[in-house]
Parts: C-alpha cells; structure tokens; sequence
C-alpha cells in the first residue's frame, strides 16, 4: 500500500488515503470509516488497513492526485525524528575531511552517531524549504530512507527488527552547516522551519521484499549529486533500531532516518550550497520522489 495524507483543495481537514492506479488517483480512507491522522492509521497495522479497504464497495468516488494537496506522510510526527549520521562509508570520509564533523576524531564511528530533528521541520513534497531559516547561508541537503515503526518496544533483537516497521517513506535531512558546526550538537543546525521534507508516501513494508537493494539518489537542478544502495549503511537497519532501543523505548510511529550516502554539498571543495531557486529531488526505487524547490 501507498498511504499518503493530503487535504482537498481549498478545506482545511487532513485526510488519509491510498494511491491506486499507478499514483493517478486517490481512494480516500479517511470519509470511508478510517483514520485521518497517519499515526492513528499507523497503529491499526497494515493487515487491519487492508481487511477495512477490502470491504469498501466498488464504486467509492476516487480523487484525482492533481485535485489534492499532498502532505507529509506523517504531518507532524508524534516524536522528533531520530536519524543517523555518517553512517555511508563514502559519506563519512566526506564529512571527516570537510571540516564541519564535531562528531568524533574517525570518520567511520564505532556506534551509530544518533540525533534528532525537530517535528516542526517536516514539510511535505513540492513544499519550498526556506534558506531564511539558516543565518549563516550554509544550507545543504541529505537523501535518506525513513522508516516509521509499526510498534515500539525496548530491548529489541536485531533478529526482530523488521517485525516493528510499518513502512517507508523518503527524507532529505536538510542541514544549516555552519549552525551544525557552531553548536557541536547538531539539533539545531538539523532543526530549521522546513529543514525535512519527508514523502511523498509511505509504502508499507509487504510492498519491498529486500530493503538493502534500493536504490538512493539525490538530484539537483537535473545533476545526480548522490548515488547509492541501501546495503552500503554502515550500521543497517536492524542494527540501528536495536542499539537506539537498548536504552530508550521505541513508540508506535517512531520515524528513522537511516543515513545519507556521499555527495552532499560539503563534499566538494569549495563547498557548494544550496540557493534560491534551486530544485531537488530525492528518489528511491519503488517508493517515489520527493521534490521540493529552494526559496
């Protein structure tokens, strides 16, 4: 399944629904007796979203994608999102050598590097991230698969990770560089208004047989600046909600950004920033594009 929140043009209400017809066209769930908050249809699960949309009849008024206003999958996240830095070996000796890394004195760390972002970051595809936002005009992007948890739990094996997912969606991990760099702690260069745009859908987990074997790439102005698979993490997937839940407790919901492959704007020597009027994209295989232009 392909859930999506959206709003119909010109009302106010958020609502959930499925893209059908290769992401022509919306079936609404939320007028069709389902939640219209994502982290309440989150936590049905998927087995129960699909019983519900089995029984619907057949002749429930689809909508047009192009009649709607697509949101962020999850609006407003009902926790900061977790994410993973320098967690691409190319990546990582990237952001060691370009001398914005407080993180540690290695580039690969020996434990995943684990921050948040603020939930009032989020913003959705086709949204305009606002370099007025970052005071020192250091802004750049970060392509990165996000998951969101089905359920929560502490102490979770590795061997048991995969059964917490609900799905996938895609993140850009926007970062004002120099307020990264200023404050050491990197939340508040992470943390902009508009800083993480996150879309356009969430794809179940039943929908990717092998995770690892997406394909991840970031594109700006038409040139491919990022390139990857997910395989190539440094700390993979059930690795990283493994040793986050080893001290904390995962909740239903959770959102995770698993890291960015090299390629960012930092990389290049000099640095090459984001600008207004600048569009990026960010694709992985079987889950979409996210697009947003730079204001």
């Amino acid at each position: 399944m392909r859930l999506i929140s959206y709003k119909i043009k010109n009302e106010a209400y958020i609502q959930t629904g499925l893209l059908i017809n290769d992401d022509l066209d919306v079936l609404p769930l939320t007028s069709n007796g389902l939640p219209g908050d994502m982290n309440e249809l989150v936590k049905l699960g998927i087995n129960e979203i699909k019983n519900i949309i089995s029984h619907l009849k057949d002749d429930v008024i689809k909508l047009k994608t192009s009649d709607v206003k697509i949101l962020a999958p999850i609006p407003r996240p009902l926790r900061n999102i977790m994410c993973v830095g320098k967690n691409y070996h190319d990546h990582a000796k990237e952001f060691y050598g370009s001398g914005f890394d407080s993180s540690g004195k290695k580039a690969i760390a020996d434990f995943p590097v684990i921050f948040t972002k603020a939930t009032t970051s989020v913003i959705a595809t086709n949204d305009n991230i606002i370099l007025a936002n970052d005071y020192t005009n250091t802004t750049d992007y970060e392509g990165e698969l996000g998951l969101v948890l089905s359920k929560g739990g502490k102490n979770i094996k590795s061997e048991d990770a995969f059964d917490h997912i609900f799905g996938y969606t895609i993140i850009n991990d926007v970062s004002a560089r120099n307020i990264q760099k200023q404050h050491e702690q990197w939340f508040i260069g992470k943390s902009p208004d508009t800083y993480c745009p996150m879309g356009p859908s969430l794809v179940t987990a039943d929908e990717i047989s092998d995770v690892t074997k997406l394909k991840l790439r970031t594109i700006v102005n038409n040139e491919v600046r990022q390139d990857s698979i997910v395989e190539r993490l440094i700390f993979d997937i059930p690795t990283l909600i493994s040793t986050i839940s080893k001290t904390m407790t995962l909740e239903a919901c959770d959102v995770i950004a698993t890291g960015t492959p090299a390629g960012v704007g930092i990389g290049s020597v000099p640095p090459v920033y984001l600008k207004s009027g600048d569009q990026v994209e960010v694709r992985i295989d079987k889950i979409g594009v996210l697009k947003n232009q730079v204001l």
